[in-house]
């Protein structure tokens, strides 16, 4: 059954305590508030609509904006006597700001150390990618602007890790730029801004990198929730508005509202002949303010109100449906919210004494917060290593160690994954996997091992800043390797039928392939990387994968073999040492 037609298992949920986690948490996907380096008063802090705590520890104050930049310095002897002034319309105080800003929060985070030269240096590459007579002379003392071989700017080069110092030199150039060349004076600032990050981060990582304001936004509230609202989506039958989902963790999911009810009036507002975004916008006001329901169930022929109160809530990513004996939790993506919805879903499943497994579906499952990963593995495993990260900010390593008890009691469990899993839904997957706790299935998938940390800058944009590499708890690496499935559906029909053929007498074909995964360390060679994953290639996912999921949990002599496969911390160890020439 697609996602789609998902709906709640049972109309109330039991919550209970999510397992604790034994380390301090860290936050991969909620902006750093920081606080640029000027003269100008210090704002108060600025709240951020956060349910995690902050990786990277830095100030709660929101970044000022430093003031107004001073025009382009005078000329030096090899510019033209006069420089047009500073063209209007662009805040370059603000530019400052946000370079400084950038360039404190990068200097310690990053994976390869760089200091404050380098980055602005490859960010000022942006002249001449938007005006290609624009160069940059960095063979002297000195930084020089040219504009083909005319000389338009020089200055002596910061101390490298002076951050303010780069910020005023990046400011200088660009407005220099600016006054000579039409299409840089033709840019907006944030079109500097873009431009000068995507120069400065095509020198690093594929993940590292800067989002504009508006998009930014969106991706803050997909995290953490937007306006608030009832938590209810909405869909148009006839004239009739009718309730499509409930979200898990909304105002609505413990009252009396359900999927399928007639939404009457919302406010004593009639619904009838309204259209969907109408009355969804009448479901949003200011949080915790009320909100009245109308509502009429099916086959009932009267109606019931019930009165809600708004609240900020993360769009719904955990979906749960009943499979015969198997329940199975389709999870989208990791928001802040993610650990909590899986919470409530097993609380419920778990109630029926004729479960007999569980299905966790995580193809095309792009990640997202880091420590829902976490959470959520802590929900299936009793105790252990989750996942382990390693940077050079101090900050950045950790071992993600949980405990707090199986929520399931040792239900059989199965992983669906394809060639888009990655980051957050990798680490649960690996974390599962390697404690035995759970077969999975599908393809390899993606391999993104890598953890950003997210500063918000004084433009109300984003840093996205790879700081550390995802460690799994058999110390295989996930960057580049990605999960290497105990069954592998991407093969073909034919040898998926040999692959269960064998299953079934007790063999599992894939099992060198996982084994060589395991005993991988860092840093891994490329090469290494690719024979791995050719024993199963990343795909999509198909309806092979759940029928795969169905027969292995229905045949407990399956299931057994297939979790055998993965070899234990003792025997990966000691085999990873012997392939590396360590003791």
């Amino acid at each position: 059954m697609p996602a789609s037609t998902a709906r709640r298992l049972f109309p109330m949920p039991l919550r209970r305590a999510l397992p604790c986690i034994l380390i301090a948490t860290l936050l991969v996907s909620q902006p750093v508030p920081l606080r640029a380096q000027s003269s100008s008063p210090t704002p108060g802090p600025d709240s951020l609509p956060s349910a995690q705590p902050d990786a990277a520890q830095a100030s709660p104050a929101k970044a000022a904006a430093a003031p107004q930049a001073d025009a382009p310095p005078a000329s030096t002897p090899d510019a033209p006597e006069a420089v047009e002034p500073d063209k209007p319309g662009v805040d370059m105080g603000l530019v400052r700001s946000v370079i400084a800003t950038a360039l404190e929060f990068l200097a310690p985070r990053t994976l390869e150390s760089h200091t404050s030269r380098d980055f602005t240096l490859w960010g000022l590459g942006s002249l001449t990618a938007l005006d290609p007579m624009l160069t940059l002379d960095t063979r002297g003392a000195d930084i020089r602007l040219l504009s083909g071989q005319t000389s338009l700017l020089s200055q002596p080069a910061p101390p490298a890790g002076n951050a303010e110092d780069w910020a005023k030199l990046a400011v200088d150039f660009i407005s220099t730029a600016r006054a000579h060349s039409e299409s840089v004076a033709d840019a907006s600032r944030e079109d500097l801004v873009q431009a000068f990050f995507d120069e400065l981060f095509n020198h690093l990582d594929p993940y590292s990198r800067y989002i504009g304001p508006s998009s930014a936004t969106t991706d803050r509230q997909a995290r953490v929730g937007g306006e608030a609202d009832a938590g209810l989506s909405l869909t148009r039958k006839g004239r009739d508005i009718v309730i499509s989902a409930v979200n898990a963790n909304g105002p609505a999911w413990t009252a009396t509202v359900d999927p399928g009810d007639k939404l009457l009036a919302v406010n004593n507002r009639l619904t009838a002949g309204q259209s969907v975004e109408t009355v969804t916008g009448w479901l949003r006001g200011e949080e915790d303010s009320r909100v009245t329901l109308r509502l009429l169930s099916p086959g009932q022929r009267r109606g019931h109100t019930v009165v809600l109160h708004r609240a900020k809530v993360p769009p719904e990513t955990v979906f749960a449906f009943a499979s015969g004996p198997l329940v199975v939790l389709r999870v989208t993506s990791f928001s802040s919210d993610t650990a909590e919805e899986m919470s409530q879903y097993l609380d419920q499943a778990t109630q029926d004494p004729n479960l007999k497994g569980l299905i966790i579906d995580l193809r095309g499952n792009r990640g997202g917060v880091l420590q829902q990963a976490v959470t959520a593995a802590a929900l299936l495993l009793d105790r252990g290593v989750a996942a382990v990260t390693d940077g050079r900010d101090q900050q950045a390593n950790h071992i993600w160690a949980v405990q707090g008890g199986d929520m399931t009691n040792g239900l059989p469990i199965a992983i669906l994954v394809d060639g888009r899993t990655a980051s957050a839904a990798e680490i649960l997957a690996a974390a599962l996997a390697d404690h035995r706790r759970a077969v999975v299935i599908g393809s390899s998938t993606l391999g993104k091992g890598l953890v950003q940390t997210v500063a918000q800058l004084p433009d109300e944009g984003e840093l996205f800043v790879t700081w550390s590499r995802v460690i799994a708890p058999l110390h295989w690496p996930l960057q580049g390797l990605g999960v290497m499935p105990q069954l592998c559906t991407s093969l073909g029909e034919t040898e998926m039928t040999r692959q269960m053929h064998d299953l079934a007498a007790g063999t599992l074909d894939n099992q060198p392939a996982v084994e060589a995964s395991r005993l991988a360390r860092f840093p891994l060679p490329v090469s290494r990387i690719l024979a791995i994953r050719k024993a199963c290639p990343a795909a999509l996912g198909s309806d092979r994968d759940l029928d795969v999921a169905r027969a292995v949990l229905e045949n407990p002599k399956w299931y057994k073999t297939a979790i055998a496969a993965i070899p234990g911390e003792a025997a990966s160890s000691a085999s990873a040492s012997a392939a590396t020439g360590t003791h």
